[in-house]
Parts: C-alpha cells; structure tokens; sequence
C-alpha cells in the first residue's frame, strides 16, 4: 500500500494527500451515523490528476488483486445515503474533488456556465447572478454541497416543478472513466443526436461509471420579480387542489410548491424559537409558493393576489400571507430549510425520501401514516417536502419518550418495509432525489425489477469490470 500512497503523493503533491490525524470531515457522512476508515484522503486539482490517480490504482488493483484497493469520489460530502463516504475496510481511498473549483467560463449568449465539479453550488448562482442569469438548481444544502454531487446523485430541490432535475439542467460533461481515461463531453449543445447520450448514464450514478470532474449547465434569464406566498390547507389534499389551482392560474411561473406539516412546522418553533413560524397551529399542513414572473412585479403580485383570493373562495386554503418584499420572502423559505435542521435536534430519525404520483399523495399519507400507527404505536410524522412534483421527505420520528437509538434499532427495518410496500402500491419511488448509495442498496434490489437491476449490472460491468469505484453503492455484484 506504501507504493501506491507514495505514487499518489507523486501526482498531487504530498500536502493533498491524508492518512493520519483527524480525517472525519471525509470519513463520517453528513448525518453522523457511519462513520468509516479511509486508506487515505487524496485532493487531486485537475481533470489530469484524476485521471492519473484512477490510472494509477486501477494498475495496482490488476498487479496487487487482493488488495481490495478502490475510489469513493467526494463532493461536499452532503449525502444522506451514505454514498460518498468510505467503509470500514481501511482500504478505499476518498477522492476529494474539492479543490477544483473553477469556473471555466459562461456563455451568455449561449445561456451556459462551464464549472469544474467541485464548486459549491451556491457559488455558481453568484456567478450566474453576477451576468444577470439564473442557475436555478436550489437547495438547503447549497452553501456547502458541490456541482459534481449534485450531478452524481441526480439531486432535485425546490425549483424542480418548473426547471427539473439536476440532469435536466445540464448538456454536458468532463468525466474520468475507471480505466483513467477522460471523456471530453462538455458539450454547450441543446440539441446532439449522435448515438448513446452518455451525460445521461453519468448523470445519478453515484460515481460508480465514472468520476465526473467538470460540468456545462443551463442557464435561465433572471425573472422580474419572484412573489413568495405561505397558506394554511386544511388537509394534503386541498394542498393538491391548490397545486393544480396554481398551475393554472400561474403557468410556468410557478416555479416552488413546497408543503410542510404541522409536526415538522413545530420542531422549528421548538428548536429555531428565533424564527416567526406563520399560521402553523391552525392548520395540519401549511404550503410555501413561489412565483417567478417575467413581466413586473405589479403583474406578479396581481396574479398572486387573484390566486390566494380563488383558493379561499374554494375552501382549499383557510389563510395566507404574501411576502411584502424580499426579505420577508427568504425569512419564509428559511423556515422551510430549517425543517431537516430541527429534525436531528430532536434525535435521530427515520428518512424516507419517496415519491408518488401528485394526484395519489393524500392518499399515500392518509394510508401509510395508520399503518405506521399500526407497527409503531406514537410514532410521529415529519412530513415535508416538495409536493409539486409528488417527492416527500416522509420522515419517522421515535414516539415521545422513546429513546432515539432504540426507535431506530428496534423498528428502522420494520418501518422502511411499511413505507416502502406502500411506496410501491402507490406507484412510486423510493428513492426521489437523494439516491441509493449503499444506505438502500438492499431495498433497491426488492423494490427494483429483476430486468433493471440486471441492466444496470450490465451497465456497471462493462464500464467498471474490476469495481474499482464506489464499490457497494447502487448496485452489487
């Protein structure tokens, strides 16, 4: 292994390569609840370098075959399925790719930006902001989470309703294939119909094909002006009933539809005493819409306030309140990213990151919450998330007085079948945007087709046939 650290060392210089000292900031996940053991921490800073290192383990694993050596790429190491972060083995190497952050050039005309993989998403909305543009991916996490996660794992967030995935918001990418090879696809094209689209098989893989190491996103015209509303509902399916009522009373410019229970609503009230939480006991669920508008902010606001006053008229909303200004705006958007902040504050829990189709939602939580009751008698429901399009984080928090650590050793399995059996009769997925990793591994060969899994095996084989990297993620053979 000392031969391969020193020809690590060699590539990237010896103060980008980790073995000893504190090394948790790679080792643990983002939740706290793995933590493994890197062989070593290595920071390449190019495209170059990652090839080199791939190159470079990939001949030592073929001369050294029971060395059980391999990559597990690292953005910022935001996950929630435990897939950027190393086993216990002493043997993976965490490939940080946090060091290359530059942003290799926006296209205004071309309405691109080009970046390397491992800027932080935050950063590319300044950037994109800074020539009057809009990045429009978002999400609680992106002050620290880099573009190549986002890609790697598909992500979604808040602006999925109008803008799409990840995936949909990007034309092309740089990837380093498990051989050591580098693809140069960082294509600025809308349209390219020249075989296999291979950004779309790198796209929500995990970083088991390969190791994306730069990016060309979409970028977006900034809206003139962005309303934010928080109404109270009095049940999920009047929130959908609004849903459908803002699609057509908005059209595209619905660009947020985020829905919140009461539950989750009082874990902030509870942990965050600091924010102003708007008319959450008067209602089980309360909804967060946003509005982007290309004409005025007067033109906004008229349809805004037309919308609230039909959706009161109509009984599916009971009370709302419309941002005044900015400021206002992000404090209510605040309070909604606050949710999965308060959750482990109050201990340990549960995650499901599901989804089903939008008109089964209310359904879906009406039917899974009794038999959840049912297996786990007090259980509470922090249910939360991104209803526009059907994606709930459908979370299982230990009854009151329970401690935190029993609930989930006692009852983890037990509640994932309930959840997941329900998932599937209701068409479903249970996974939206937050991947498998090796978290759900075993759940996405129960849950999955025999023929899918079977593919992406195949998939997974020819791209990567000495599984050499992220091994154990997404897929096992």
């Amino acid at each position: 292994m000392q031969i391969l650290l020193d020809q690590l060392r060699d590539i990237v210089g010896s103060a980008h390569v980790y073995t000893e000292g504190d090394l948790s900031a790679w080792e643990r996940d983002w939740r706290k609840r793995s933590h493994g053991k890197a062989l070593a921490v290595v920071r390449p800073g190019s495209a170059d370098e990652v090839a080199r290192i791939v190159k470079r383990c990939a001949g030592f694993c073929s001369t050294h075959p029971q060395s059980g050596v391999s990559l597990v790429p690292q953005g910022g190491n935001t996950g929630l399925v435990v897939g950027a972060t190393p086993d216990e083995s002493g043997r993976q190497i965490v490939l940080s790719l946090q060091r290359m952050s530059a942003v290799r050039g926006i296209d205004v005309d071309n309405l691109t930006l080009t970046a390397e993989a491992g800027c932080v998403l935050q950063n590319l909305q300044q950037r994109a902001e800074a020539s009057d543009l809009l990045l429009p991916l978002s999400m609680a996490s992106e002050g620290s989470c880099t573009i190549g996660g986002n890609l790697a794992c598909n992500a979604g967030g808040t602006q999925v309703l109008r803008y799409g995935n990840a995936r949909d918001l990007c034309l092309g990418l740089e990837v380093v294939s498990a051989q050591g090879e580098v693809w140069h696809g960082l294509s600025g094209l809308r349209k390219d119909n020249t075989g296999y689209d291979l950004r779309d098989l790198f796209i929500g893989s995990e970083g088991t094909l390969g190791i994306i190491t730069a990016a060309t996103l979409k970028l977006c015209p900034l809206p003139a002006a962005r309303l934010t509303a928080w109404a109270a509902v009095p049940s999920l399916a009047h929130a959908v009933q609004l849903l459908t009522l803002a699609r057509r009373q908005l059209g595209a410019g619905l660009t947020g539809f985020e829905v919140m229970g009461q539950f989750a609503l009082g874990l902030v009230v509870k942990h965050f005493p600091q924010l102003r939480v708007p008319l959450h006991r008067e209602a089980p669920f309360c909804v967060l819409l946003e509005d982007s508008d290309q004409v005025s902010e007067a033109h906004a606001r008229a349809q805004f306030e037309k919308l609230l006053q039909t959706a009161l008229e109509q009984g599916c909303v009971s009370d709302a309140v419309l941002a005044e200004n900015l400021s206002q705006a992000n404090q209510l958007w605040h309070i909604r990213e606050s949710i999965p902040l308060a959750q482990p504050l109050e201990g340990l829990n549960i995650k499901h990151d599901i989804s089903v189709p939008v008109s089964a939602v209310a359904d879906f939580v009406r039917a899974t919450d009794a038999l959840l009751q049912q297996a786990v008698p007090g259980v509470r429901m922090v249910n939360f998330g991104h209803l526009g399009d059907g994606n709930l984080h459908y979370n299982v928090q230990a009854p009151e007085g329970m401690d935190a650590a029993v609930f989930l050793s006692r009852h983890e399995e037990k509640v994932n079948a309930v959840v997941f059996d329900s998932v599937t009769r209701f068409h479903g997925s249970i996974s939206a945007e937050h991947g498998i990793g090796s978290l759900k591994v075993g759940q996405l060969e129960r849950y999955k087709s025999a023929v899918a899994l079977d593919m992406m095996r195949a998939i997974k084989r020819a791209l990567d046939p000495h599984n050499l990297m992220n091994p154990g993620r997404v897929v096992r053979f």
